[in-house]
């Protein structure tokens, strides 16, 4: 049956009735009976996480299929409805990809390190030819792959050059390339390089921040994740270059804001289903609510290429009773959650 629902819709701010037909939004009243499901509150485009990693299980080199399927469930079950994997221990079960009540996904394959950097991790897939690896994942996945530009934050990062020339090959494939970065050498490296989206971005010097305006970088800074490693970082030489490190990347959030970067909304950690908080973080970051808010539905949606609440529109809806833009604390308590025009709750 079809699903009806009524509300201030966001972010156009305007009072509409809407119906969903399958896995369609229309907003012409069908000709059969459609089951009431909102009437009042806000309607916004289901949440988006576009940077998670679920499917790591006890042994964190190891994907768990069952434990994928748990955690993408509790994103689903905080209203998040879409969600992107710049990097995964293993591939989505096809039976999880399309399954009605799971979210939609965004994949970018593996973590990629070049054999040059000065350490890589267990959950790294080392390559000599990067160019011809990152062009390969992104074919097999959905368009998307992911490097390490650095990992070692006192160490050298990927050489520019050889990240321009993965972004000049992905990009002649019709692909975007997602980038880590934690050193202030890498993030200028990838933003010189005109990357597609820079995670974490450590240290990020202003110089970057024009960069990235300039070719249209995208940033996601995954505030939550650095919030909850800060307590534990040692009050070291290292650990203060950490602290440093993370204070810098804080300030550039609103300065990337301001030179008109697209600021996106990212957990980076556990507890899945958490990308309320990382909105809150954004917003203490000096982002104003209604684009913090928007970094982790509507505008994120764009980035992904998934339509918002537009006739015709994918049929993610997630249901509030007060503004998020005015309480973003509500996020955290959807109403109602609308996910491939099937309630789930």
């Amino acid at each position: 049956m079809a699903l009806h629902l009524r509300g201030t819709v966001l972010p156009d701010g305007v009072v509409r009735e809407l119906w969903t037909l399958g896995d369609r939004i229309t907003f012409q009243r069908p000709a059969a009976p459609a089951d009431t499901v909102a009437d009042g509150g806000f309607l916004l485009p289901g949440l988006v996480d576009v940077h998670t990693h679920p499917g790591a299980a006890d042994d964190p080199l190891v994907f768990d299929p069952d434990v994928f399927a748990e955690q993408i469930a509790a994103h689903r079950d905080a209203g998040t409805t879409a969600l992107r994997f710049p990097g995964l221990l293993g591939e989505v079960p096809a039976a999880l990809r399309d399954a009605p009540d799971s979210p939609r996904m965004i994949t970018a394959g593996r973590w990629l390190a070049w054999a040059g950097l000065s350490k890589s991790a267990g959950f790294h897939t080392v390559t000599d030819d990067l160019v011809a690896l990152a062009v390969a994942e992104a074919k097999a996945h959905d368009g998307w792959c992911k490097l390490m530009g650095d990992w070692d934050f006192e160490a050298a990062p990927v050489p520019c050059e050889l990240l321009r020339a993965v972004v000049d090959g992905v990009h002649a494939a019709g692909g975007r390339v997602a980038v880590h970065c934690q050193s202030a050498e890498g993030v200028l490296g990838a933003a010189r390089a005109g990357v597609d989206s820079i995670e974490h971005g450590m240290g990020m010097p202003e110089e970057s921040v024009g960069l990235m305006a300039a070719h249209g970088t995208s940033y996601v800074p995954t505030l939550t994740a650095f919030a909850r490693s800060a307590p534990r970082i040692k009050d070291n030489a290292r650990g203060r270059l950490w602290h440093e490190g993370h204070r810098t990347m804080i300030r550039r959030v609103r300065e990337a804001y301001d030179a008109g970067v697209t600021v996106l909304a990212g957990t980076d950690s556990a507890p899945f289903g958490n990308v309320a908080t990382e909105v809150e973080h954004l917003i203490e970051a000096g982002l104003p609510p209604e684009t913090a808010v928007g970094a982790a539905s509507w505008t994120a949606r764009a980035f992904l290429g998934l339509p918002t609440l537009t006739e015709g529109a994918l049929a993610d809806i997630t249901v509030y009773d007060a503004d998020p833009r005015l309480e973003p604390g509500t996020l955290r308590h959807p109403r109602r959650i609308v996910l491939r025009g099937r309630i789930v709750r």
